[in-house]
């Protein structure tokens, strides 16, 4: 089936219940697979025809079910992500609604605040209830730059981590360059693809990493002076860190400097 927002999920669930291989793919690539044979026409009957034959073509990896306590702190998660995207469109109201609706707006964010933090709790009260992620939580943690938002994503949405080489997690977070080659031609290299809710956290953390993570400051800075664009910089960076905390989760070494 189609990743559809979370609408798949009661689908999914149940047929997990029945005991049923499920496969959740991203709609552009039945979507590719559809271009790649012509078929131009969008119905729901085609649609579901599609699938099939697309399930029974590429054969996709089967996702596995995820327990109830799982499920929980990847909905807390995306929940706190929420809120505090609400809190940061609130909080830019405060330059420019004006001081007669101050109280109002800061009212709104006192309860944002409040809100985060009974999630958060509760967020936590479930990690606890992970006893397999402990060790992985502890090394994680010990990497300066790395917080609580950036270890529970990583833990939840890519337990790949320390199973993977280098490159290969590069790419399953969408950080490694793709190529754009033709003859003599070179394009430039771009990201691409990948899990975009690590990569939005990782992008967060390196940020922060850039600052206070003394590899990953060095590496920035070094990046910078050679000529490259921010951007282009804090994109090395991001992937610098995840392969350097997949190194330390595969090696089950904490960080030491």
């Amino acid at each position: 089936m189609e990743a559809t927002g979370r609408y798949e999920f009661e689908l999914a669930q149940a047929a997990h219940g029945r005991g049923l291989p499920v496969c959740i793919v991203k709609p552009l690539r039945v979507r590719r697979y559809a271009g790649a044979i012509e078929q131009l026409a969008k119905t729901d009957k085609i649609d579901a025809a599609l699938i099939a034959e697309f399930a029974a073509k590429v054969q996709p990896k089967i996702t596995p079910q995820k327990s109830k306590n799982l499920i929980a702190i990847k909905d807390l998660i995306a929940r706190r992500r929420q809120l505090m995207g609400l809190r940061t469109q609130e909080f830019n109201r405060v330059h420019i609604m004006g001081k007669a609706l101050a109280i109002s707006i800061k009212r709104i964010l006192r309860a944002l605040d409040a809100e985060i933090v009974r999630i958060e709790k509760r967020l936590a009260q479930h990690v606890e209830q992970q006893a397999i992620w402990t060790d992985k939580q502890t090394i994680l943690k010990s990497a300066p730059g790395v917080g609580d938002t950036l270890v529970y994503t990583l833990l939840v949405d890519l337990p790949e981590l320390g199973e993977l080489t280098n490159k290969e997690i590069s790419a399953l977070v969408g950080v490694a360059p793709v190529n754009r080659d033709s003859g003599r031609l070179r394009g430039k290299r771009r990201i691409q693809g990948g899990r975009a809710s690590v990569r939005t956290v990782l992008y967060m953390a390196t940020l922060s990493a850039t600052q206070c993570n003394p590899v990953i400051k060095a590496f920035y800075k070094k990046l910078v002076a050679q000529g490259k664009h921010k951007k282009v910089a804090l994109t090395a960076c991001m992937r610098k860190f995840i392969t350097i905390l997949n190194a330390m989760v595969k090696n089950k070494t904490e960080w030491a400097i």
